[in-house]
């Protein structure tokens, strides 16, 4: 038998790798690099023949972290708008 062994995407690992990054390096732009990534490479491995290219766990667990930090930097933001909000609403009201 002459098969040849399936190859791991690079997109995938790239996925897993910036999903780790996010949460220690680089917030928001890691998260971002992770999502694009890990869709970029599961759409890959979806078009590639059965069994040539793996790694769809690797990217599946980047994109999960890059979407759980968008997401809770997305609320942060928010979060620190309503807070700034609410000491702008009071000054201007303060008697």
């Amino acid at each position: 038998m002459n098969s040849i062994p399936a190859r791991t995407s690079t997109m995938a690992v790239l996925s897993l790798v910036f999903g780790i990054v996010c949460w220690v390096a680089l917030p928001f732009i890691g998260a971002l690099a992770a999502v694009i990534c890990g869709h970029s490479a599961r759409g890959e491995i979806r078009r590639a023949p059965p069994g040539t290219i793996e790694g769809d766990g690797m990217a599946l667990a980047g994109l999960i972290l890059g979407w759980v930090h968008l997401v809770l930097c997305i609320l942060a933001v928010m979060m620190v708008m309503l807070f700034l909000g609410g000491l702008a609403f009071f000054a201007a009201h303060a008697h």
